[in-house]
């Protein structure tokens, strides 16, 4: 997109690019099943305007300070997956390798999160070919003296100032606590055949 491409236009022209892959029939279905449509979050800094758009669940650093956009609903069904977890620990004698292996406690949360995924784009806001309302993108504004930042998809528990930090952060939470349950909770645990549990992206920059 060109240089000057505001926030507003930003937001115009990626819906506009996932909705031409949508084939007219879909549009009807994808409009009453969201969890049906393309779906991504986005962080970006706009050199010109000064400014870092969140789209979605991500986070930054500027200056060393996080800044988190979650999804409303994140927190909720992550506590529920926990409790269900410990409970088959506790109740039913499964093990943390049977749990991450077959993560059967994320199946309980799936229809409530299918059903907050009707939200999108009405009380959140996330890039999926339907119009984002602008009132629920994240803008934080830069002044001009020297920033470094970071700017990162929420794969990573803790966001650092280097990449090889974060990662070493991301290793010790799957060393401690593989099935995200603990001080940090996901809606997913770690598979052990996998460096992660979800999608990464980071990248830093001075500005």
């Amino acid at each position: 997109m060109p240089k000057t491409t505001t926030c507003e236009e930003f937001l115009r022209g990626v819906t506009a690019y996932v909705n031409k892959h949508y084939k007219k029939r879909m549009i009807t279905r994808l409009q009453e099943h969201p969890e049906d449509r393309l779906t991504c979050s986005a962080v970006v800094f706009s050199r010109i305007c000064r400014e870092i758009w969140m789209v979605g669940d991500c986070q930054c650093l500027i200056g060393g300070e996080l800044y988190e956009n979650p999804k409303p609903y994140e927190a909720e069904l992550a506590a529920r997956r926990a409790k269900e977890v410990q409970r088959l620990l506790d109740d039913e004698g499964k093990t943390v390798d049977e749990l991450c292996r077959d993560d059967i406690a994320r199946t309980t949360i799936i229809p409530r999160m299918i059903e907050t995924m009707k939200e999108q784009n009405i009380s959140y806001a996330v890039i999926d070919g339907f119009h984002i309302p602008r009132q629920h993108v994240r803008i934080i504004p830069l002044d001009f003296q020297p920033w470094e930042l970071v700017l990162a998809s929420d794969g990573y528990p803790i966001l650092c100032t280097t990449l090889a930090d974060s990662e070493e952060q991301l290793r010790i939470q799957k060393e401690n606590d593989p099935l995200n349950i603990g001080r940090f909770q996901a809606t997913k645990a770690f598979h052990p055949d996998n460096d992660s549990f979800d999608d990464r992206a980071y990248l830093r920059l001075r500005v």
